[in-house]
């Protein structure tokens, strides 16, 4: 699995056994019901266009990454999303491409030692949750 930031950037190379926890907890079809004045019921629907949640998240025993990596998705997660900036390139483990940004209305990206301690050293392990928008 690998990130990369867009247009061209660096490639983070993140371990292929995060799972997409809600890859199936999300619908195109969005639609909105009001009752009008008469009492009829106007129902509007639609296709949504972008804005799919892409949550990856580790298992506790595996998809470890390292305090070097963990900063490096800190530093990324720290751009805004603007027309220049804040686009990344998900390639999943599978082969399935997204563009993507990290999901500022949440925490973007989450980190939790393994050992159960403050790391220090830059190869030191750590659990990680990672929440992106599909663009």
């Amino acid at each position: 699995m690998q990130l990369r930031q867009l247009p061209s950037g660096p490639t983070l190379t993140l371990p292929d056994d995060l799972l997409w926890v809600d890859e199936h907890a999300w619908t195109p079809a969005v639609a909105s019901t009001t009752y009008l004045i008469t009492g009829a019921l106007l129902v509007q629907s639609a296709t949504r266009q972008a804005g799919r949640p892409i949550t990856l998240a580790g298992p506790s025993d595996m998809a470890w990454v390292t305090r070097a990596t963990v900063a490096s998705l800190h530093a990324w997660a720290a751009l805004p999303l603007t027309p220049d900036d804040g686009r990344f390139e998900l390639r999943l483990g599978d082969g399935r491409l997204f563009e993507v940004a990290f999901r500022h209305t949440e925490v973007c990206v989450e980190a939790e030692p393994v050992l159960g301690f403050p790391a220090r050293s830059d190869a030191d392990r750590y659990r990680l949750t990672l929440r992106f928008l599909q663009l």
